[in-house]
This record gives structure tokens, sequence and C-alpha cells, in this order.
């Protein structure tokens, strides 16, 4: 029997001939170009912004030395940063893109927030502030910072979610933050986020370790405000009712009974001999439902209400005592340093 051999002529070919090379295709014109708009946009952002854009290095008590960005938002040398990064300082130096170095000043810090603002020199590069309120879901966005010490790092990414709640390291809940993918390390902390117009639409604030691709930054409306106060009064004013508080459910009939919208609220634990609450008709174990008729589901909620404090405006609070509603007014007073 003769038993037929097929060769394949392929066989005899060089291994590279025969392995299967699938090219990917050239870009087309138009994703070409959308390719180089996009390079052109960051490249126009760090052009603009990049010089704007300092490290700042604290000495403090031991272990407590660190290094951070910011960014000069008034020409006269006016720096917005984080509270983490100036706070505690013994002493702050400010590095500048061309190389030089200066001393800087602490105009003032929130921790409420976690900015702060430094002063350091003058005829200073500056960025124009944008408007947060304006960002949408997906919009491109561009960090420049100091990364773990590397100066001038750009990373981009897009905005991944806005409105998001965080706890500052008061305790007081941080709102409206923005949260994006762009790559952010220690050293990060206090530099811009940027829109692609060249603005500043946030403050780098956190990381969570470990996770990747998850940001957050504060809003640069919040920062308006804050540097303002911190810039005419070196403080942030906040109103405070001196009060010890726990959030409290409340049994739905009884809830539905008083007409609220909600079926909880914030029990009053305690009082501070310093505060307007223990000289108001406000009782341990009220149960605070409402501050001039705006909803308290939460401690937080207190928190709001009280954050744009002006001198001498009373505040009526609803509360629920022995099952019925009360109204009790008091005067807020600005909270103490130590508050």
């Amino acid at each position: 029997m003769q038993v037929a051999l097929i060769l394949d002529d392929a066989a005899s070919r060089p291994l590279e001939s025969r392995l299967e090379t699938t090219a990917a295709p050239a870009p087309s014109p138009s994703e070409a170009e959308a390719l180089d708009a996009y390079s052109r946009t960051i490249v126009r952002v760090v052009d603009d912004v990049g010089p704007a854009v300092i490290s700042i290095s604290r000495s403090g008590p031991p272990g407590q030395s660190g290094a951070g960005s910011g960014v000069v938002f008034a020409p006269d040398g006016y720096i917005l940063t984080n509270a983490h990064v100036a706070a505690g300082a013994h002493q702050l130096d400010v590095g500048f893109t061309d190389g030089s170095t200066s001393r800087a000043d602490l105009v003032g810090i929130d921790h409420a927030t976690d900015l702060a603002v430094v002063r350091a020199g003058d005829a200073l590069r500056s960025a124009p502030l944008g408007d947060s309120s304006a960002l949408r879901v997906g919009q491109l966005v561009v960090a420049i910072g100091n990364p773990l010490g590397f100066s001038s790092t750009v990373s981009a990414g897009v905005v991944s979610a806005l409105g998001r709640t965080m706890r500052a390291r008061d305790g007081r809940a941080m709102e409206g933050i923005i949260q994006s993918d762009v790559a952010l390390n220690p050293g990060n902390s206090g530099g811009p986020l940027v829109d692609s117009r060249g603005r500043v639409v946030g403050i780098n604030t956190a990381i969570i370790m470990g996770a990747q691709g998850i940001s957050f930054s504060v809003p640069i409306d919040t920062a308006k405000w804050v540097l303002g106060e911190l810039m005419t009064r070196g403080r942030v004013r906040r109103g405070w009712l001196g009060i010890g508080g726990q959030n409290r459910p409340i049994v739905r009939e009884l809830a539905h009974k008083l007409g609220l919208e909600h079926a909880s609220g914030v029990e009053v634990t305690g009082f501070d001999e310093r505060g307007p609450a223990a000289k108001s008709g406000l009782r341990q174990g009220d149960i605070v439902v409402a501050v001039d008729d705006k909803p308290v589901r939460n401690v937080d909620d207190i928190h709001r209400a009280l954050q744009t404090w002006s001198d001498a405006r009373s505040i009526w609070l609803r509360v629920v005592r022995q099952r019925e509603g009360v109204d009790v007014e008091l005067t807020p007073t600005e909270a103490p340093a130590n508050g």
C-alpha cells in the first residue's frame, strides 16, 4: 500500500513568513485629528497653568514635616492649597517652576473644607479660577502638581462623578466633592484640577489608598468662598449652637402626625455652657427636625444650615419634645477656635 503524503509548501518557508501578521489599521483622518486635538488641549493647559503651580514643603514637629502642591490665584502672591498641607508648620517654603524658592506665610486655614491660603512673593504668574458648578461627568480635566516629590507632573482624565460627600478632619461633611480618574499621589494635595480651557475647577485633596482611578477634589466654588473669608478675616466664620447631638430615628406614625417629610432628626445629648443653646429654651432629649423650616435629618444638616453664618441673626429650631412639635428661637454665635 502506498501512502500519499500531502505536504504544505508553507512548511518549508521561514518561520517569520509563516506567522500571521495583522497590522492595526491606520487611524482615519478624523481619529488622528481628534487625537491631535486632545494632545493640543493638554499641552495648552499645561503651558497656561503650569507656571502658576508651586511645590510646598512643610517643616514642623518631628513626624509632621511633609510636602504638597499649591496654585497661585492672585498675582500678588496668594496661593491656594490644602489645610493638611499647611497645618502645623513651623516653616513653609514654596518652590516655583523656574527653580526659585521663597519662604511663605500662612494667611488662613479651614479644616472643615481642607483648604488654606498662604502668601509668598509678588508679581507671580497666576491661574484663573473657573466655575465648578458647570462641570459635567465625562468632562476632560487635568491635574498638575508634585506627586512623590516629582515636580511639575501632569496627569489627565475625566470627571467620574459630582456631588460626593467626604469627611473633613474635624468631622464635618465636605459636600459637592469632585471625583475623577486623574492619577494622583501623595504630594498632589493642594494642586489644581483644571478644565480644558485652563481654568482651575478644583483643588486636589484626597486619594483612596489601594484604589486606582479614584481621586477627589474640593470644588472651586467652595474654595472661592473660603479664600474670601480667609483673606479678609484669617478664618472662616460659622454659626455655632453649642450642643452635642446624635442622629435619631423617629417613629413613622409620630413623623406622620407632626407632618414631617422624614422620620429622623438630631437628638440633643448635651450642651456646651459657652454656647447660645445652653441659654435658650432647648432641652436635653429634644429632637431637632428643622432649622428655619429646612429639614434636619442628621448632624450634617445642622452644620449645613450654619455654614453661612451672619452676625446677630436668630434662627428657629423645630424640635420634637414628648411627642409634640415645639419651636425654639436662638441666636448662633461664631464657633470658637476649638469648637
